[in-house]
C-alpha cells in the first residue's frame, strides 16, 4: 500500500490526500510535524533531501516528493490525467503556474498567517510584494474560467486539484475571493463531486 507523509494545514499535502479520495486510492498516512522540525530530521531527510512534506512512499519503497509529481504519478492511466497531447501540455501549463506564480504568493502568506511565523520588518515587506503578485494570478484564473466549467478540456484534471488546494483557503491568507466569482463558482464544483474531502479531513 502507498504511504502519504502529510501535513494537515498543508495544501501542497492537501492535493494529494484530494486525488487519492477521488480516485479511490487505498493509502496510509503518516502525519509529519512541519513546525516543530520533524521534515529536517536525518531520517526524514534520508527519504526525501529537500525536507518537505508531502512525500509518497510507493509499496516498493520508492519515494516520489514534489506534490505535482505526486498527482502526475497517481493520475496517471485515469481521467484526471488526459491522453491528448495538447491536454496534457495545458494541465502542465497551469500546474507549472500554480507553483511559479500562485503557491510562492498566496501559500506563503497563508502559512506566516496561520503558523504564527513572526512577521520580521522583511516578511512584512514580502507580503506587501506577494499580496499583488497572488491578487494577479487569481486574476489569470478568473479570465481563464470566464465560459468554461475547469481549467483543461471539460473535466476537472490534475491541474484543477493543484489550483483548488491553495485557492479555497486563500481568504485564510487575506486575499478576498468576492471580487473573482468564475473562481468561486469553480471552487464550489470542485467541491460537490461527492467524493470530496475538505483540507481539514
Amino acid at each position: 500500500m502507498i504511504e502519504l507523509f502529510d501535513s494537515p494545514s498543508s495544501g501542497n499535502a492537501y492535493k494529494c490526500r484530494l486525488l487519492m479520495h477521488k480516485l479511490g486510492l487505498p493509502y496510509t498516512r503518516t502525519v509529519v510535524d512541519i513546525d516543530t522540525g520533524q521534515t529536517r530530521t536525518p531520517d526524514f531527510l534520508a527519504r526525501n533531501p529537500n525536507g518537505r512534506v508531502p512525500l509518497l512512499r510507493l509499496p516498493d519503497g520508492t519515494y516520489i516528493a514534489e506534490s505535482n509529481a505526486i498527482l502526475c504519478w497517481l493520475a496517471k492511466g485515469t481521467p484526471w490525467l488526459p491522453d491528448d497531447r495538447l491536454e496534457f501540455a495545458q494541465a502542465m501549463q497551469w500546474m507549472f503556474f500554480e507553483q511559479y506564480s500562485h503557491e510562492p504568493n498566496i501559500a506563503t502568506v497563508r502559512y506566516w498567517l496561520t503558523h504564527g511565523i513572526e512577521i520580521t520588518p522583511l516578511r512584512a515587506q514580502l507580503i506587501d510584494m506577494k499580496r499583488p503578485q497572488g491578487v494577479a494570478a487569481l486574476g489569470v484564473m478568473e479570465g481563464h474560467l470566464a465560459g468554461r466549467d475547469f481549467f483543461v478540456g471539460s473535466r476537472p484534471t490534475v491541474a484543477d486539484i493543484a489550483l483548488y488546494a491553495y485557492t479555497h483557503v486563500a481568504e485564510e491568507g487575506g486575499f478576498a475571493l468576492a471580487p473573482f466569482p468564475n473562481v468561486r463558482a469553480w471552487l464550489a464544483r470542485m467541491a460537490a463531486d461527492a467524493r470530496h474531502i475538505p483540507i481539514t479531513d
